[in-house]
Order: C-alpha cells, then structure tokens, then sequence
C-alpha cells in the first residue's frame, strides 16, 4: 500500500497547479485504504480550478495498477452525509444484510455505466480473507486443555495482550505479549503454537487438536444507518453534468432494477440538501409573486395593475435560465438567489410606467393608450439608469476570476442575463399588457353592471356609467 501511494504522490507532485500534499495509511480508516490532502496554489498562481484539476489528474492516475485515489474539492461547509471517497453519497439499507450484499454491487456496476458520472465507489467491503479454526474438543479433552485455554493461547499470539508496565523518570512503557509480526500473517503459524497439558505436562502442539480453513472471505467493515445495514454508493460529477441530472438518472435507474421492497435507497449529504431545496424552489418564488401581489394590490388598489406589473418577470426569468444554460451553470443556490433579486429589480420597470399612467389618468383625464404612451416616453431615461447600474453592478460578479468566485459567478450572470432579455422586451410588451388588461377590465365591470342596474352610479337606459362617475378620457 505505501509503495503504491508512493507512485500516486509521483503523479500528483508533478502538477504545476499543486503546492503541496500529505498522505497516510490506517488511522479510523481500514488498513487497505489511505487519505492524501493535496494543496493547491493560490488561484491568481494557477490556470485552473479545483475541479479541472481533478479530471486533469484523473486519467494519469488510472495508469497506476492496483491502486484508485478518489479525489473531490474540499467543501467548507459539508451538509450532512459521511465521509465518503467522493463528493455525493447515495445510500441503500435493507434489513437483511445478505439481500443487501446481492444488491448493492449490481446497483454499483448500473451506476457506473452513467455518462453523467465519474468516480462511482462503494464502502462495501465483503472480499475480505478470514481464517476459521475448530476445535476439536474431544481431542483437547484427550490431554486435558479446555477451549478456554486454547483462545488465551491464540490472544497471547495474535492478540497483543499487554503483559505489564514499567515506569521511569521520563516515561512509561507497556510490555505487550505477541508472536513475531513477520509471522502474524502467515496462517502456518497455527502449527507453531504449543499448549501445556495438564495431565502429563508436556507441550502438545495446537494442530493436534484444531482444524482451520484459510479459503473463506467476510466483511472487512459493516456500515449501519437507522440500526440497519447500508452500503453507501458515492459519485462525483462529470464535467458539464448538472446534478439535478445524476439525481434522476440514478432514481431511473434505481426503479428499473426493480429493487427488493425491503431495500431502500435515499441520497445523503450534499445530494440530499439539493433535492430538499428543488422541491422547496417553486413555493419560494410562488410565495415571493404571491407577496410582491399583494403590496402593489393594497398600493393602487386594483386587483389588474399588479398583473401589468408582474407581466415583465417572465422575461426576466427566461433569460435567467438562458445565460446559466448557455455558460454551462447549474441552477444553484446563488442562481436562485439571482433570481429572486431579479423580482425586485425587474419588476421596477413596470412600477414606473403603470405608476405615471395611472397618475395621468387621474390628474390629465387621458385615455390609456396616451396615458401609457408618455409613460413610456418620460420613464425611459430613469427606467435605463437603474437597469444599467444594476446590470453594470452584476458585471464584476460574472467576469471575476479570484478566489471564490466560482461561488459568485452564477449570481452575475443570473442577474445580466435576466436585466437584458427583460430590458429589451418589457419596454415593448408593458404597454401593451396594460392597455389589454384595461380593455378587459372595462369589459368586466360593463357585465358586472349589466347584471345589476340598480346598482349607483350606473345609467341605466344606455347602460354605461354616469356621466357623475363616468372618468373623462380622451378619444383614441
């Protein structure tokens, strides 16, 4: 094991990105796997992130036999989950450990077939060498050994028993009690122990009353979760996979398989945190429309001006998701967060130009159609202003290249792309939304009226409003 990852740390120190790396054996760990920390310079210093790195080294280090380093980018915050090879876990448990140890590797070789997938692992560890020994107790009897003796015998070789301890001035140290390590794995030993007989007092060698059988294989480690056996599948992302996608290749594949109903399968950690915020993300928005409704209902007092309003978000959104789609970004947190953002900063837009309509109407007497007209043409400058110093304030956002802005680049670009599709379009379609939804709203209370002409303020003979109540627009 050290010498192979000694030719792993051979490849890895020959990258110009890597500043430094450590690596060891065992520990909490078993025996057959190791851990490597690796340094990268700092990012003004290097070419690439943490990520390319990676599926840079990938390959070269696939050319080592008999050996795999997983490697994933260190998070600062990890969600949940256990430490893993990889960076997502998913995870089956079931009840019955057999059923279990049947499944998961067929679950594990589908999993590795997925394009979107790299690094597929496993914790399952059931090819381990195990050694049985028998007692023949009749034998034992023979020469008066019991079995109890037998197993103090196989603790004082094997065992590491701890014999005594003895103090100086500067330290302690314990004296442990064990056959030569070289010969610890060799199972001929077995045929080098000798016990004492109690009958005649003479060494009688252990062969000659147990039988052991080195072609059997066990579980090097057993994972449990909830109480019950589990084996955790971990994964990395291939470059340009969205993780949305790997989430639902491996549930389509999961059901494919046709899984026994007493194995279940859940993600864990990162993987987990992501699918609890995807199902939460369209209430949030919903919530957020829902609010942003209701303030500018209560400010004009109309159940249509919010709608001209929140006409102009659609855009907003669609370009959103276009620049995230066309610059290969998932729909991250920080890209929700834009978004949300974009319903504040968007939606300006129409507050200004419904806003000065509605006050020409009421003050100037003019029809919509001049009412909306010199809302347009008055609200333009400040309506580009405030687009333009939002937009030019997301800018450094998308372009930065320092340290962590991988964390914001999907906020910039969220929010560039979102202020100029809606820029373009919603100093078009705003007016024209406006002056649909007045038409449809004239036409409402027109058969609101029809339906009751007792109602005050109404004429009946010509069944439009009074002339009292009536507004006085202008013609068209």
């Amino acid at each position: 094991m050290v010498r192979r990852q000694h030719a792993l740390m051979d490849i890895v120190a020959k990258d110009p990105d890597i500043e430094s790396y450590g690596t060891g054996l065992g520990g909490s760990r078993p025996v057959n796997n190791g851990f490597v920390v690796i340094g990268l310079k700092p990012r003004d210093q290097r070419s690439a992130s943490a990520d390319q790195i990676i599926n840079r080294l990938r390959p070269q280090l696939a050319k080592v036999p008999g050996a795999t380093l997983f490697m994933q980018a260190a998070q600062d915050l990890n969600v949940g989950g256990r430490t893993t090879r990889t960076q997502y876990q998913y995870t089956v448990q079931d009840s019955d450990i057999n059923e279990l140890n049947q499944w998961a590797p067929k679950l594990l070789a589908e999993l590795q077939k997925l394009p979107m997938l790299r690094d597929v692992a496993s914790d399952q560890q059931t090819s381990s060498g195990m050694l049985s020994l028998t007692i023949d107790r009749d034998q034992a009897a023979r020469f008066g050994i019991q079995p109890a003796a037998i197993d103090q015998a196989l603790y004082d070789a094997f065992g590491q028993r701890q014999a005594a301890q003895f103090f100086t001035q500067a330290n302690s140290y314990h004296v442990i009690l064990e056959i030569t390590p070289a010969l610890q794995t060799d199972p001929a030993s077995l045929d080098k122990l000798y016990l004492k007989s109690a009958l005649t007092g003479q060494m009688v060698p252990l062969s000659a009353m147990t039988e052991y059988d080195t072609h059997q294989v066990t579980y090097l480690s057993i994972q449990h979760q909830g109480q019950f056996p589990a084996v955790t599948l971990s994964f990395n992302l291939a470059p340009g996979a969205a993780l949305g996608d790997a989430v639902d290749a491996i549930n389509r594949v999961s059901a494919s398989m046709r899984l026994p109903a007493t194995i279940t399968g859940n993600f864990q950690g990162s993987a987990q945190a992501f699918q609890s915020s995807l199902k939460s993300q369209p209430y949030l928005i919903l919530a957020a429309l829902v609010a942003v409704y209701i303030i500018l209902g209560m400010l004009y007092e109309s159940y249509v001006h919010p709608l001209t309003i929140l006409s102009t978000l659609p855009s907003a959104g669609v370009g959103a998701l276009l620049v995230l789609l066309i610059f290969h970004f998932d729909l991250s947190v920080m890209a929700l967060i834009g978004i949300i953002l974009l319903i504040g900063i968007v939606k300006k837009n129409g507050i200004m130009m419904v806003d000065f309509a509605i006050q020409a109407e009421r003050e100037q007497h003019l029809s919509p159609h001049d009412a909306i007209r010199q809302a347009c043409l008055l609200r333009f400058r400040p309506i580009m202003m405030t687009t333009m110093a939002a937009l030019l304030g997301a800018l450094p956002l998308a372009l930065g290249r320092g340290t962590g802005s991988e964390l914001r680049q999907p906020l910039g670009y969220t929010m560039v792309g979102g202020l100029v599709l809606s820029q373009a379009l919603t100093l078009f379609t705003t007016p024209v939304v406006y002056l649909y939804l007045d038409e449809l709203s004239l036409r409402f209370k027109r058969r609101r009226r029809q339906k009751h002409p007792d109602a005050p303020g109404w004429n009946r003979r010509h069944g439009r409003p009074s002339a009292r109540c009536r507004p006085s627009r202008k013609p068209k």
